[in-house]
């Protein structure tokens, strides 16, 4: 019991602190649970593909070790980042970590596990070097992917850009630790001091960019729904190109655009004022009226159609976290 306990909690166990230590708690219970059954999925590829390699290739486990399973470990692991960064289902620098960790952590627990079956013998330093070492390392690896990809994605890098840097960086920290420079041991507990440090910066940075994103950016979009809503807004630069779109546009289309504009800054509003609530310990409820306006705002994108959401988005006065804003309020408690 000591030796399964060494071999699966530590990396389970940063994970909680991870999540305990965020302030506006961005990531919910679903999509942590989502990025743990994809990392674990992605074990269970990984080790029927290393199987068929070592049947097919005929190669021997340092190979393997050394530069066959930090490419396809690690790619795996980046693949199952792709639909929460794709459909912007992840906000800020630090919901990126949490996310990216309980993939690897998805992942190490599973193939620990398939490593207690196969070395029920393998003795307590195996499975404190594993558990604390491997496993760490894991989750390392593909936050470093999440938190490089996030910071490119918010640049308006192409997502194979994005991905690239920290795919590459993963790779050749996972070749570096495989290769054993250092004891298992040693390099278990290098990870254990240097990785709490570096995470523990993210945090701060993040929740410090957070704080300033919700208190600048509300006092923004009051003023800017305050103008939409006024009899000013048509002498507006937003207001006149919203008028030169009726010669493109039918007329009940335009009136969707304008009543989609000012449905986006009310839903951006709203958030902010989640997340200021949920940093003071509070936690707003999600009420009939909520859902009815997010159901709204998807029969809007409908009438408009593609064309006039392309039109309208040099309107997108709420930024580049539109899609987000509705991620979070369709799973806030």
């Amino acid at each position: 019991m000591i030796e399964i306990a060494v071999a699966l909690l530590p990396v389970v166990a940063f994970l909680v602190l991870l999540v305990v230590f965020d302030s506006f708690k961005l990531v919910s219970m679903r999509q942590l649970a989502l990025a743990l059954g994809s990392g674990a999925a992605a074990a269970l590829v990984a080790g029927s593909l290393h199987g068929w390699l070592f049947d097919t290739a005929r190669l021997d486990a340092e190979t393997a070790s050394r530069y066959v399973a930090p490419v396809t470990e690690e790619t795996l692991k980046a693949l199952c980042l792709l639909y929460p960064l794709m459909r912007r289902q992840i906000g800020f620098l630090v919901d990126a970590a949490i996310v990216g960790f309980a993939i690897g952590a998805g992942f190490a627990v599973v193939e620990n596990i398939e490593y207690l079956r196969a070395l029920p013998a393998g003795g307590l330093w195996i499975w404190s070097a594993r558990g604390f070492g491997t496993a760490i390392m894991h989750g390392t690896t593909t936050t470093i992917v999440a938190l490089a990809a996030k910071s490119l994605v918010d640049r308006n890098r192409a997502m194979a850009l994005a991905m690239a840097p920290g795919w590459v960086a993963a790779i050749v920290l996972h070749s570096t630790f495989n290769h054993a420079l250092v004891s298992p041991l040693l390099a278990a507990v290098m990870l254990m001091l240097v990785l709490p440090l570096a995470v523990m910066a993210v945090f701060s940075r993040s929740e410090r960019r957070t704080r300033e994103w919700v208190g600048e950016g509300l006092d923004l979009d009051v003023e800017l729904l305050q103008l939409v809503r006024s009899s000013a807004f048509g002498g507006t630069r937003l207001g006149r190109y919203l008028a030169e779109l009726r010669s493109r546009f039918p007329g009940p289309v335009v009136a969707d655009m304008f009543c989609l504009l000012q449905l986006d800054l009310e839903l951006s509003i709203r958030v902010k004022g989640m997340l200021m609530a949920r940093e003071a310990g509070l936690e707003v409820p999600v009420d009939d009226a909520l859902r009815a306006r997010l159901a709204e705002r998807a029969y809007l994108e409908k009438t408009i159609g593609r064309t006039g959401l392309l039109a309208l988005r040099p309107l997108q006065v709420t930024g580049d976290r539109d899609q987000w804003h509705r991620h979070l309020l369709k799973h806030a408690r």
